[in-house]
């Protein structure tokens, strides 16, 4: 008995020897095989954060394919289903007309393109010299939401109006009870051809009705724009001391339909509609207009209480007419604007 128990202990020891060499050649050749180095350690662990970082960013740019065509639909709902962008538009159309003499646009032909939340519109300028319409330049004006940014403006005109409107220095419309312009252009106007038309801004002796004004005008010349008096134009600024701008219409009907001065109605009409329109948007009207205030709903409301009555006009024509303004006892002063070939048939 004692026998059998000791060769069985004898045979328990031989296999648990054997077991723990087996798991110490195991080990040795575990650590032989796959024995990692400091520098292999860091290599590992930079390529784990470079395919995190590869993962992150493959993430982003699914996100932003996924956000960005949602806030495209979103900004053209805001500017074309909303109708912000036609209101913008409106905004920029009227305010060129009423604030630029003898300044037009075509409003079919008016491009705009839309970014993120923002809206870019731009569109050619034309003058009416003699008979025909010129293109002048063009304006650009950016939107972002509803909030324009200052117009830039590409004008090849040779006597462009000043970029800083209407310091005293600078007016080519005066009102009559203001001081007399200094260096009137009737010697510019005699000095030029006959063979040429002319765009002639016309300061009045007295406020006129415009239409009895228009019948005073030489034969073959055009009233083109009418400038409106509204009780601020003798000092040209408002009740801090900024500078305005005049405040005008087009007084001929427009052929374009589409132009807020199409005869539907006559144009004085239009201009007082025009105002209101501008007086409900006027913060963004002072920041595409060329003065920074505009003093919209106190103009208006004069010319609401007084008529309309004008103190300064566009007249275009015939240079060799447009000479018979000085002997009109009707015009007190003008300045020459811009000056084209004979077009007239």
């Amino acid at each position: 008995m004692q026998e059998e128990e000791k060769d069985v202990g004898k045979e328990s020891k031989y296999t648990q020897d054997e077991y723990s060499h087996f798991v110490d050649s195991s080990i040795k050749e575990f650590e032989v095989d796959f024995f990692i180095t400091e520098e292999s350690q860091r290599k590992i662990v930079q390529t784990g954060k470079n395919q995190a970082a590869k993962m992150n960013i493959m993430i982003s740019l699914a996100l932003l394919l996924l956000i960005i065509p949602i806030l495209t639909l979103a900004t053209y709902a805001y500017y074309a289903i909303g109708g912000e962008g036609d209101k913008l538009i409106e905004i920029a159309d009227k305010t060129l007309y009423i604030t630029e003499p003898n300044m037009s646009l075509e409003e079919m032909k008016i491009e705009n393109e839309f970014g993120l939340f923002s809206m870019d519109i731009h569109y050619d300028v034309f003058k009416r010299i003699g008979n025909a319409e010129y293109k002048i330049g063009n304006q650009f004006i950016h939107f972002g939401l509803d909030q324009p940014n200052f117009p830039i403006n590409e004008f090849y005109l040779e006597r462009p109006l000043p970029e800083n409107p209407y310091k005293q220095e600078n007016e080519f419309l005066s009102h009559p009870n203001a001081r007399i312009l200094p260096g009137s252009d009737w010697g510019i106007l005699k000095g030029l051809p006959d063979g040429t038309v002319s765009e002639v801004y016309v300061s009045l002796s007295s406020l006129q009705n415009p239409e009895k004004f228009e019948e005073t005008l030489p034969d073959y010349t055009e009233l083109v724009w009418v400038a409106v008096d509204t009780g601020m134009e003798e000092k040209m600024i408002d009740s801090e001391g900024k500078l305005i701008t005049p405040i005008g219409y087009p007084y001929q009907e427009d052929p374009d339909n589409w132009s807020p001065f199409n005869g539907d109605e006559v144009n004085s009409k239009q201009f007082i509609e025009a105002l209101d329109f501008l007086e409900k948007n006027e913060e963004t009207a002072v920041k595409i207009a060329r003065a920074k205030t505009l003093c919209i709903k106190q103009r208006s409301d004069y010319i609401k209480k007084h008529g309309i009555k004008i103190y300064g006009a566009v007249v275009t024509g015939p240079t060799k007419e447009l000479r018979l303004l000085e002997k009109m006892q009707e015009v007190r002063s003008i300045k020459v604007g811009e000056v084209k070939l004979w077009n007239l048939r």
